[in-house]
């Protein structure tokens, strides 16, 4: 098994990014997750609306994975049995 063979990783910190756009144009939002302390880190660039969405539920879930292969996060995963 090889770092690249895990393809569900835990997200261990994030940073929100906003360029502007050119000509006074629309500037981009972009999230870049950081997993399993840096053993792989992906960027997904996001709607202002889903950048405030997911601050609010990134700042209020204790863990957060993500699906690599389709590119989906998800919240607050528990246990079976809890």
């Amino acid at each position: 098994m090889t770092d690249d063979s895990l393809r569900v990783r835990q997200l261990t910190h994030y940073q929100f990014s906003w360029t502007a756009g050119e000509g006074g144009g629309s500037g981009v939002w972009t999230l870049q997750l950081v997993l399993d302390q840096g053993a792989w880190e992906e960027v997904l660039t996001v709607s202002a609306e889903d950048a405030d969405a997911l601050q609010d539920i990134l700042t209020n879930t204790s863990k957060v994975f993500y699906d690599i292969d389709r590119r989906v996060l998800m919240f607050g995963v528990t246990k079976t049995g809890d």
